[in-house]
């Protein structure tokens, strides 16, 4: 592994750490998908920070979104989330990273598109 590629291990899990606990304290949830702010700003967020993780590190873009959404199973841990409905969780997790990945593929491509010029 790169120092590159771990930076960039660090950042996305970073990231998402902070932003999955911020919304989860603001939002008075154990879990950051049921704080009322989680599909107008934490999601949103979310994609646009896969976005810009993809366009720094265009090497397999979608490892830093899948890395940043699911960093959401760490603060449901350490906020004693019953692991009752993981299975569950984890596919809802899994559909929720498709779109970052996708703006994090599409970024990389638009950095790679800009390199070439």
């Amino acid at each position: 592994m790169t120092n590159r590629t771990a930076t960039a291990f660090l950042a996305s899990a970073m990231l998402g750490l902070a932003l999955w606990s911020t919304a989860a304290i603001l939002g008075h949830r154990a879990e950051p998908w049921d704080a009322p702010g989680y599909w107008t700003i934490a999601y949103p967020a979310a994609i646009a920070l896969s976005a810009v993780l993809g366009m720094l590190f265009p090497e397999r873009p979608w490892r830093w979104a899948a890395l940043l959404m699911f960093m959401q199973c760490v603060v449901m841990f350490a906020g004693g989330s019953d692991l009752g409905l993981l299975p569950l969780g984890l596919i809802l997790m899994a559909v929720l990273t498709l779109p970052a990945a996708a703006a994090a593929s599409l970024a990389a491509l638009v950095h790679r598109g800009r390199e070439q010029v």
